[in-house]
């Protein structure tokens, strides 16, 4: 997964694919690929907002 894919953007994304696969429209290979995507795109988010609340601790504590 691409580092440089913003948070916002990661997210839309992932929205994307959960009316996918809320509304059917994924057959079963597409599902298993688009299921894989959204676990990167989970783990770059989880990521991202582990580093910006680390970032804003220290920023508060200075």
């Amino acid at each position: 997964m691409d580092k440089q894919v913003k948070y916002e953007e990661a997210m839309r994304q992932l929205e994307v694919i959960v009316t996918k696969i809320e509304n059917n429209e994924l057959d079963i290979d597409e599902l298993t690929t688009q299921l894989k995507k959204a676990k990167e795109l989970i783990s770059l988010c989880k990521e991202k907002l582990v580093k910006t609340d680390e970032e804003l601790k220290r920023i508060l504590e200075e």
